[in-house]
This record gives C-alpha cells, sequence and structure tokens, in this order.
C-alpha cells in the first residue's frame, strides 16, 4: 500500500503484522489441547467435541479449524504427553537421587496411562493420524526413561536383571488392567519398589505415595 507525499511521488508503507491474528490462532490452539486433556481424562477419547470446545472457551468450528477430525485432536494431545512426559524425566534425574527420581517418574507415568486406556484401540486403527506416534515415543520419551533407569542401575539402586523397556511395557500393561487410579499407583507401586536391590541405601528410598 503507498501513500501520497507533498511531492506527488508514492512511499510504500510498511506491512501490518498479521501476528495478532498468529497470536489469537496459537492461544486457542493451547487452550483446546490442555481442554481437550482435561475432557479425556474424565470423559475417554469419545467424549463430545462441544464439551472440549466450551471448556477451552472456543467455538466449535474452531476447535475443528484446527483439528477436522478427532484422531487428529487425540494424536496432538497424546503427542504433547509424550513430551511432557519426557521433560518430566529430564528435570527429575536433575532433581533428586537415582531410585527416587525413578519412582517419581513412574507415577507421573501412570497418571498419563490410566487415562488413555482407549488409545491402545486408536494407535491400531489404521488411522494416518497415529502413525508417527510410536515414532515420537521412541525419540522422546524412551531415551528419557533409559537415562533414568540405567542411572539407578548404574547406582545400584535397582536389580540388573531386568532392562528398562520391559520393566515399561510391564507397567503400561498393568495400567491397562485397572480403571481406578489410585488401585493403579498402588500396583505399579509395587512393581517399583520390587525392582529395588535388596542392598539398595533407604536413604535414596521416595517419600509414601499420597494415595498409598
Amino acid at each position: 500500500m503507498t501513500r501520497a507525499t507533498g511531492s506527488g511521488e508514492g512511499v510504500a508503507e510498511p506491512a501490518r503484522s498479521p501476528k495478532p491474528a498468529r497470536a489469537d490462532a496459537q492461544r486457542n490452539l493451547r487452550a483446546v489441547l490442555r481442554a481437550a486433556k482435561e475432557v479425556f481424562a474424565v470423559a475417554g477419547l469419545e467424549a463430545p467435541v462441544r464439551d472440549i470446545a466450551e471448556r477451552a472457551g472456543v467455538g466449535v468450528g474452531t476447535l475443528y479449524r484446527h483439528f477436522p477430525r478427532r484422531p487428529d485432536l487425540i494424536a496432538a494431545v497424546f503427542r504433547q504427553e509424550l513430551d511432557s512426559c519426557a521433560d518430566e524425566a529430564d528435570a527429575l534425574h536433575d532433581r533428586l537421587p537415582p531410585f527416587a527420581a525413578l519412582a517419581a517418574w513412574m507415577r507421573h507415568f501412570v497418571a498419563l496411562a490410566i487415562t488413555k486406556q482407549g488409545l491402545a484401540k486408536a494407535l491400531h486403527s489404521g488411522d494416518p493420524a497415529f502413525a508417527a506416534l510410536p515414532a515420537r515415543r521412541e525419540e522422546r520419551l524412551m531415551p528419557a526413561f533409559r537415562r533414568l533407569f540405567d542411572r539407578a542401575a548404574a547406582s545400584g539402586a535397582i536389580r540388573g536383571d531386568i532392562g528398562a523397556d520391559e520393566f515399561l511395557l510391564a507397567a503400561a500393561q498393568l495400567c491397562l488392567s485397572v480403571s481406578d487410579p489410585a488401585q493403579a499407583q498402588r500396583i505399579v507401586g509395587l512393581l517399583v519398589d520390587g525392582l529395588r536391590a535388596r542392598d539398595a541405601d533407604d536413604a535414596d528410598r521416595p517419600p509414601p505415595h499420597p494415595d498409598a
């Protein structure tokens, strides 16, 4: 766009930045993902889309502009939570002793897994929205968990006859077998305690879980 000057020459005006619109879109996206996570945790992955939109404070049309199909939304939520779990593992690694860090992360993992019991079925549905999730899990979640697990093993805090992948698979399967979050935490807590080396230092033992 140009404007006239006193000499009659046109001077180009700087283009208006579209950033506010993009900022609004990003804010809506974050609100939708946060609301979807909360609604899925309570009502499952088949929760009505209108409930998610209402909780996010956006219209249903806005939600569909970001996620045209339900699988797109489910995949985005799970991808975000995989990243969150990986970040939590890194934070605990730097903050707590080896066994305490591993036990604390397992509680975080169970809290995620128990609310995503319908995800296994979705992942095997063949929908392309879920195609990249296994790779995301291997790229982000598993290295962070293995780092915690291997650190605990190297410190002598846990037994040396079980691998990280095997242990996490067992915990995930236990989460699929129960629907009550508190029960899942207790059962996986027993699994974690059984992992502990017999001669491990009790100073590294994490405090009891509040639901225990």
